[in-house]
């Protein structure tokens, strides 16, 4: 290159640098995080995407991996107590199916001798509801006609009740479906879980196996730790509203106790709707005075549970910010519905505790992190990190004098 072209290239170049000069450091490094917010931003946006559109398999995947959470304890006692994995599997599983069939078939029976007393009750407050309505202080004399419009409507709309009903069977299939698929993933989660884990961390780089199993068995405790402080405060809930519902006189106390428990575990929002289904009943069939005594009962035991029985029972290993469990509950439901809302929590207490291992916890053992006790779900203090350090520090200086020996 002759000497001008040499001059042009190196003012060149001097312009380009004056020009990146020219740019405030401030706003280049909101440039550069702004645009890695954006690729994290749209990376768990088609993870979302594609959680939501395979939901058929990743739904039952994720109850078989809460429930193998459950199950989990009681078949590494069994294999304590020398019985063969499979028959443990087996026991746990039948053990967990037999429970659930119990309460469903209470629940069942309840509903169905209770519905004609209910359907009584219903008819006669309706009908002073009605009453009030119209010749009370509203004056709303054109209720009733909005009831016989609602009655003729439904009348009239046969043949779309009917398509309806031939959806929700399908529907129903699917759940059964999803149900079988479920069973089968859980009896390998129980089975060899351990193999299928290892399995997964051969697509993880060898120098940063370890973290990840150690992030990835953090994770796990906090699902345990979860699910039995789940199960724990969804009983409290159920038998103390049921009995308080049973104490007022209200029907159908044990389907309430029942909805009460399903819906415990979903945080929040779970008690607020199955609570308002409670007063709506006690309000339709006793009237507003055991409405009034069904809400105090639920607003205690709420009060009870998120001020004693959640920080008792999850302690700071699942704490989450109530403003995350909120938003979480909202993003699954819009991901898979229910069983999305059902499975957010879990899922934000399980990244919480594995990248807070990720971030916190110095070059630990797998070993050593047992995956089915809860405390383990807690990552590593200063005053811990540094004392492994310590030890590991020691260890390294050990085997280096051996090698040199």
């Amino acid at each position: 290159m002759t000497a001008p072209g040499r001059k042009i290239a190196g003012a060149n170049r001097h312009r380009r640098r004056d020009a990146a000069d020219a740019v405030p450091w401030s706003l280049r490094v909101a440039a550069a995080a702004s645009w890695r917010f954006l690729v994290v931003l749209t990376m768990l946006g088609v993870v979302a995407w594609t959680l939501g559109y395979l939901a058929q398999v990743t739904v039952p995947i994720g109850i078989a991996l809460l429930l193998s959470a459950l199950f989990a304890p009681l078949v590494e006692r069994l294999v304590r107590w020398h019985v063969p994995r499979a028959l443990a599997t087996l026991i746990a599983i039948v053990v967990g199916l037999a429970v659930l069939g119990g309460v469903l078939a209470l629940v069942i029976t309840t509903v169905t001798a209770s519905l004609p007393q209910l359907g009584s009750q219903v008819g006669a407050s309706l009908a002073r509801i009605n009453n009030w309505l119209q010749h009370g202080p509203l004056h709303l004399p054109q209720v009733q006609q909005l009831l016989d419009k609602a009655v003729n409507t439904i009348q009239g709309n046969t043949a779309e009740l009917t398509s309806r009903v031939l959806s929700t069977a399908a529907t129903v299939g699917g759940v059964l479906t999803e149900m079988l698929l479920t069973l089968f993933v859980l009896v390998f989660f129980l089975y060899s879980g351990n193999q299928v884990w290892r399995f997964l961390l051969r697509i993880v780089p060898a120098s940063s196996r370890d973290e990840i199993d150690v992030a990835g068995r953090r994770g796990f405790a906090s699902l345990v730790s979860y699910v039995r402080a789940t199960v724990a405060v969804a009983c409290v809930d159920a038998v103390c509203i049921g009995l308080g519902i049973w104490l007022v006189g209200v029907p159908l106390a044990v389907p309430l106790a029942a909805l009460i428990f399903i819906g415990a575990f979903v945080p929040i929002l779970g008690a607020v709707v199955t609570g308002a289904v409670a007063v709506l009943i006690a309000l339709v069939a006793n009237g507003f005075v055991a409405a009034g005594i069904v809400l105090a009962v639920v607003v205690a035991v709420m009060q009870l549970e998120s001020h004693v029985l959640q920080p008792f029972l999850l302690g700071r290993a699942v704490r989450l910010h109530p403003l995350a469990v909120v938003l979480g509950i909202a993003l699954g439901l819009e991901v898979a519905g229910i069983v999305g809302a059902l499975l957010a929590v879990p899922i934000l207490a399980v990244a919480k505790a594995a990248f807070g291992s990720l971030l916190r916890d110095p070059r630990l053992d797998p070993v050593d992190i047992d995956p089915l006790l809860p405390a383990n779900a807690r990552t590593a203090g200063r005053s811990r990190v540094s004392a492994v350090r310590r030890r590991v520090t020691a260890r390294r200086r050990d085997s280096d004098d051996e090698l040199d020996h």
